[in-house]
């Protein structure tokens, strides 16, 4: 699988764990950033992995930052992105099982590396169920982006 990362620089140190972690088990990894601890914006790091999924160039993205909560928020803005800052292997699978989460979003500051590990683990490891209930659901979700969107009066 193609796994875009990015992170800043709170979550500097865990995204390198999880990169190489990734490599490891022969996932094709676009790291996207940043590349030290020096003080960046998240922002630019959510954005970047979610054009990555938007623009097919990876399958799935993961985005750390101190809490989780502002690289989600951030995300979140790019159309067709759906992210999740999770916690728990339970939201991680469900997030992808009914939600086609497509970006994992995780707080380097609440978390350890080990469930980081886990994590992602569930993350990738799940698939959308394509049952009919959720598919309704994520029309309803794509219409909230169509309305509310950009150009939205």
């Amino acid at each position: 699988m193609r796994i875009a990362v990015g992170a800043d620089h709170a979550g500097f140190a865990l995204k390198q764990l999880l990169a190489g972690e990734l490599r490891g088990l022969g996932h094709d990894v676009l790291d996207l950033g940043t590349d030290s601890e020096k003080p960046v914006d998240y922002p630019d790091f959510a954005e970047a992995v979610g054009k990555a999924v938007r623009e097919k160039r990876s399958d799935r993205g993961i985005v750390i930052c101190g809490s989780g909560v502002g690289a989600s928020v951030a995300a979140n803005k790019l159309p067709g992105i759906r992210a999740a800052v999770c916690h728990d292997t339970y939201s991680a699978a469900q997030g992808v099982e009914h939600d086609d989460m497509n970006v994992l979003v995780l707080g380097s500051r609440v978390i350890g590396p080990a469930l980081a590990h886990e994590l992602v683990r569930a993350f990738l490891g799940a698939t959308f169920s394509g049952a009919e209930r959720h598919v309704r659901r994520l029309g309803k979700v794509r219409d909230l982006e169509r309305r509310y969107g950009p150009t939205a009066v």
